[in-house]
């Protein structure tokens, strides 16, 4: 909100002293509060462009902001930087519109309503989700939501990879248990086969529905029964741990039935007709190094099967096909080699690459008593999304996988996860939230909370940490469009954090409500009610809960 006005003010003193202003002007927080409230450069930047000295620009920017009430003072700092010090009475306006916006403040229609597919979580069908997926959908909730609140049209889908060797061995595995349950004794569970106690479910549960009936089918039918099963339970299973984890998808994408409506073939007759492709080794290869890659890629192997690349790019293909402009996944870090290729094919059938745009999470490590637990689906060693919010509640668990930037480790403290106490953040946070709810259901109670409030209980609030306050406040909106278009949810915890840590520094040093004050007591409740607000439309948007109570 400031950071625009100032901007604003700047491009128009620009214009009225007739300079030219083409390169980018950054509105900054200085580091040391002696240099004021914001400082910009434009001076410094805009000099050469204009020909003129960086601080005979600035001393005459300076004269137009001198006439502009909301700013308090106006100086050169070093060879042409301008310090801004903002009004009280700016202040004032900035928390009345805060106010008047109440639950929908820092709402906007700055997406103007762009298509946006997020694609994540997207795991193997082949078990529980895990933490690291938990992490993918904390993330790519956050961001949807973010999105959402700021005018985009998002749309969250999850791609089902059940079509390929990986449900084959699912199958198998499930046969080997139900083996297992009529007697059949096996020397050793193969390697390759998943071990984990959830396959001895699916087994026992299938066993209890249709019993020594699944092995009277024919071999090729009894595997095909037994994928399906397989699939529609890890599904339902997938879901559910979803649901509890407070995400949901707006769509789920199967690979299988994709290549059941010939959209692997289609894909395959585009790169031909564009003229991407060519045959050695009785393979069929896609030509990607004419287009950026760093290698070329196999389309179809000798044996007439196809790479995984192909499914994948027919399936971004419906993507565009489905009037999406942009396309953001969210992968872990072991597939930095899907990037190149998929770009590529985009080149090469005309489409623009920079649509597509792939994010990396990197590794989770949990933490339990300071040693880490090591993690294996294939020999059943896993921690699942499940198990962990056995453990932590949910709104932990989001945050602290949000509290982490995308190409960071996050390393999971159960520990301190479970605090509750001011080391634990998310306990830090929430609890700021609730004590403004219990100290405003106080203050009505002893009717000192007013039915409506009154404008000019803003003047009251003179303290410096009352206006940092509101400052505080004011970032959100311009917060939130800078997490949207860097990708960036971790800055959310960062800011409810600092807003929080001032609230209670504030709630400690003066007294909210004092009866021989009451409109100072007014003006304050207004100022924290509407710290309330914004931290619960925070916590709304990172998709974690603002207790009244705790």
């Amino acid at each position: 909100m400031i950071r625009q006005f100032i901007y604003d003010q700047v491009i128009e003193a620009l214009e009225h002293l007739g300079y030219t202003h083409d390169k980018e002007i950054i509105i900054e927080i200085p580091n040391n509060k002696e240099f004021g409230d914001f400082s910009t450069n434009a001076a410094m930047i805009l000099g050469k462009e204009n020909k003129i000295a960086p601080k005979i620009l600035a001393e005459q920017l300076i004269k137009e902001f001198k006439k502009i009430k909301a700013f308090k003072k106006v100086e050169i700092a070093g060879p042409g930087f301008i310090n801004f010090v903002i009004a009280p009475a700016q202040y004032f306006e900035l928390l009345w519109q805060i106010n008047k916006a109440d639950m929908e403040f820092a709402q906007s229609d700055y997406g103007k309503n762009e298509k946006v597919m997020l694609e994540f979580v997207s795991a193997n069908p082949t078990g529980p989700l895990n933490i690291v997926s938990a992490r993918a959908a904390a993330f790519g909730d956050t961001l949807y939501r973010v999105m959402k609140w700021l005018g985009y049209d998002p749309l969250r889908e999850f791609y089902i990879n059940d079509a390929g060797n990986q449900v084959d061995i699912l199958a198998e595995s499930v046969e080997l248990r139900l083996r297992e349950i009529h007697g059949e004794k096996l020397e050793e569970f193969p390697f390759e086969a998943y071990h984990g106690e959830y396959v001895r479910h699916l087994a026992q549960k299938l066993n209890s529905q249709e019993g020594i009936r699944i092995f009277m089918m024919p071999e090729k039918e009894r595997m095909e029964h037994l994928k399906d099963y397989a699939l529609n339970e890890i599904h339902l299973m997938q879901e559910n741990s979803l649901e509890k984890f407070g995400v949901s998808f707006d769509s789920w994408v199967s690979e299988k039935t994709l290549r059941m409506e010939g959209v692997v073939e289609e894909v395959l007759s585009y790169l031909a007709e564009a003229d991407c492709t060519y045959e050695k080794e009785d393979a069929i290869w896609f030509c990607s190094t004419k287009f950026g890659d760093d290698k070329d890629r196999v389309l179809m192997k000798s044996d007439g099967s196809i790479t995984y690349f192909v499914p994948d790019l027919a399936y971004h293909l419906t993507k565009l096909q489905r009037g999406f402009t942009k396309l953001i996944d969210v992968f872990g870090p072991d597939h930095h080699g899907y990037v190149p290729r998929l770009k590529a094919a985009f080149k090469a059938l005309k489409y623009d690459d920079s649509m597509l745009e792939i994010i990396f999470l990197q590794q989770v490590n949990l933490f339990e008593s300071g040693e880490r637990i090591k993690m294996s689906k294939r020999a059943g060693k896993i921690v699942t999304m499940d198990d962990l919010l056995s453990v932590v509640s949910k709104d932990s668990a989001r945050y602290f996988f949000i509290a982490r930037k995308a190409n960071a480790h996050l390393n999971f403290d159960l520990e301190l996860a479970l605090k509750k106490n001011s080391e634990n953040p998310v306990y830090y946070c929430q609890y700021a939230h609730a004590r403004i709810c219990s100290i405003l259901k106080k203050a009505k109670k002893d009717k000192v909370l007013p039915k409506t409030w009154n404008k000019e209980l803003i003047t009251k609030l003179t303290k410096t940490e009352e206006l940092a306050l509101i400052k505080k406040m004011t970032e959100l909106p311009e917060l939130l469009i800078g997490i949207a278009e860097q990708r960036e949810p971790y800055r959310l915890t960062v800011f409810v954090e600092e807003l929080a840590g001032m609230f209670h520094r504030y709630y400690t040093k003066y007294q909210i409500v004092n009866d021989k004050h009451k409109e100072l007591s007014q003006a304050r409740l207004l100022l924290i009610n509407n710290i309330k607000n914004v931290l619960a439309i925070s916590f709304e948007l990172m998709g974690i809960s603002a207790p009244e109570k705790m």
